[in-house]
């Protein structure tokens, strides 16, 4: 794939300092590029591969022109240019064209223009596909579900019945939405399950990564808000509501009824507790265990940073003392506040 430098810099909304007819076919590293490729610069400790760049062009600052031997792409945000040029120049082939003979598409479904379902997948009764949905091969996809319009399976993905998708989803390999919340009665030390009767509702330009699952509601929807993006191999349970913006990433685990706030950026292997609220705005480190509400915007950490073995055991068996420590220290405070 190849487009010039001018239909690159309309792309991007950039300014062009250079040949507008230069063809582009790829980005990559300003260390990395060689002709006829675009290269970005974003963080000034760069800024010293600029010089010898063999990159056909550059996306980068104002404040960087001057320094550039090659052509220039100049805004605000090159980091956003490279998103953007890296569209622009997508080789990643659709995960199907046209309806595969082997797919089983019930009668009852509802299939938009431009639909394509790869092969060995199974499209359910009362489903509707909008126009330009695509479905990998080996997806099934339930009873009474709905995807929006472009939204995009890849291979394998399951999704339940009663399942919501708005327009311009995609959802990676070996995700699953709509499989039953963890959700149980005990009777007598026997386990009564509960039907999970609720559905899932996603939003518009939702993104979910490979081997991801989000649980269906108990009585009322689990609800994904646009604009989220989510990791590969998370978690989310039963009733979860996650706000507009938010950004969750890998292997991050979230119980029953958490509500989560717009614009918050989650780090991997967090885990959080159900039946709480999180406030719009906020920022989890990775490795977090977020057990209490969170009420203000911030950035919240928790758990011991990586230290050499031997240290660490130390470490840990102070920390087994705490308990110990903290009498010992309240009888001397009151043995102090006698003597006073």
């Amino acid at each position: 794939m190849s487009i010039t430098l001018q239909q690159l810099t309309q792309a991007l909304g950039a300014e062009l300092h250079g040949d507008p007819a230069q063809p582009i076919h790829k980005v990559n590293t300003l260390d990395k590029a060689g002709p006829g490729e675009v290269a970005f610069l974003t963080d000034g400790k760069y800024r010293h591969l600029l010089e010898h760049t063999q990159a056909a062009a550059v996306i980068l600052r104002a404040e960087d022109k001057d320094a550039c031997p090659v052509a220039s792409l100049v805004m605000a945000d090159p980091y956003l240019g490279f998103a953007l040029a890296a569209q622009a120049l997508d080789t990643t082939p659709a995960p199907a064209v046209d309806v595969h003979p082997s797919a089983v598409v019930a009668k009852s479904a509802t299939l938009g223009k431009g639909v394509a379902i790869g092969a060995n997948a199974v499209i359910e009764s009362g489903v509707v596909l909008e126009d330009g949905v695509i479905i990998g091969p080996g997806c099934f996809v339930g009873k009474n579900s709905r995807l929006g319009a472009r939204t995009k399976l890849w291979a394998n993905v399951t999704i339940y019945h009663g399942v919501t998708f708005g327009s311009d989803c995609l959802v990676q390999s070996g995700a699953v939405i709509g499989a039953d919340g963890f959700g149980y009665a005990n009777n007598k030390g026997e386990w009564i399950k509960i039907p999970q009767l609720g559905g899932v509702v996603i939003g518009n330009r939702v993104e979910i990564g490979a081997c991801t699952t989000i649980d269906r509601g108990a009585l009322e929807d689990t609800r994904i808000a646009d604009n989220v993006i989510i990791d590969n191999q998370c978690q989310i349970a039963h009733n979860v509501e996650i706000g507009y913006g938010t950004a969750m990433a890998g292997g991050t685990i979230m119980a029953g009824s958490l509500k989560v706030g717009k614009y918050c950026i989650i780090g991997g292997a967090s885990v959080f507790n159900g039946h709480m609220e999180i406030c719009d705005g906020v920022t989890i480190t990775g490795m977090a265990m977020v057990m209490r509400p969170i009420t203000e915007p911030g950035v919240y950490s928790s758990g011991i940073p990586l230290q050499p073995n031997k240290e660490w055991r130390k470490t840990a068996a102070r920390v087994m003392r705490i308990d110990d420590m903290h009498k010992r220290l309240s009888q001397l405070e009151k043995k102090l506040n006698n003597n006073d």
